[in-house]
């Protein structure tokens, strides 16, 4: 795999993609885990998800996945095959900052919306600040085919045009879910993989009863990694069975920061 090349691809538009990068039978066992996460999910969750829900998150964090299958998974998060595909991504120690399960809403009149993760905890001249100085990344493995992502190239690196960010603020007449000329619709399969910056302009794309696992990625550092869930990462016996089991940083606390 030539991950030079790609890691140039997405030094410049902000993602890649692998085609086929995940084995039926590997991905067979991916998809049996996070079956039995959702389910779990689902159940605690089923007025939420009937009302608006398009994603879960912390996969890892007890107690809806067994001692077992947590295991699995962290196997999955820290294996050469995902850490290989993105540590060269970063210009220092990357770091495991959280999963999320990306699924079809409910309402299948239910809008999908464009957004830079940073918005939802950053003012506007944060999140210009973090397009410079903060590195995060999602790894998206559909578990079936699905329409995948739109993306908006290179606003990984760049700040918004004008329509760009009325259109994720909703404001001056635009709504969320409104067209944007320059976005790239990315369809996935089963076996791909998706990596793509936190940082850009993006929306999911609804439709085929997707069902996608992303592990997210961060600078080794203690402001990004206070998102981490420390219940999330796994105990000192588990690190013991897990290659590169260096990228689970425990999130210093606040005092300490």
């Amino acid at each position: 795999m030539d991950f030079i090349e790609l890691h140039k691809h997405y030094q410049q538009h902000g993602f890649f993609v692998v085609r086929d990068y995940f084995d039926a039978e590997r991905l067979d066992q991916l998809r049996a885990i996070i079956k039995r996460f959702h389910e779990a999910w689902l159940e605690i969750n089923r007025e939420f998800y009937q009302r608006q829900a398009i994603n879960s998150a912390y996969l890892t964090k007890p107690p809806l996945l067994d001692q077992q299958d947590r295991l699995s998974l962290f196997k999955w998060i820290s294996s050469d095959q995902i850490v290989h595909a993105v540590k060269s991504l970063f210009p220092a120690d990357m770091a495991f900052m959280n999963t999320q399960l990306f699924f079809d809403p409910s309402n299948t009149n239910q809008k999908n919306y464009w957004h830079r993760d940073p918005q939802y905890h950053l003012s506007l001249e944060e999140q210009k600040e973090s397009l410079i100085n903060q590195n995060v990344l999602h790894c998206r493995i559909p578990l079936f085919d699905e329409p995948g992502l739109e993306l908006v190239p290179g606003t990984h690196k760049r700040w918004d045009s004008e329509t760009e960010l009325n259109t994720r603020l909703a404001r001056n007449g635009y709504q969320v879910s409104d067209q944007l000329s320059n976005g790239i619709e990315i369809p996935l399969n089963s076996g791909d993989l998706l990596v793509f910056s936190a940082n850009m302009i993006h929306r999911g794309l609804y439709g085929l009863d997707r069902l996608s696992l992303d592990i997210l990625f961060c600078d080794n550092n203690p402001t990004l990694l206070q998102h981490c869930d420390p219940q999330s990462l796994p105990d000192s016996t588990m690190l013991q069975r897990l290659k590169n089991p260096d990228i689970f940083v425990k999130p210093k606390p606040a005092a300490e920061l």
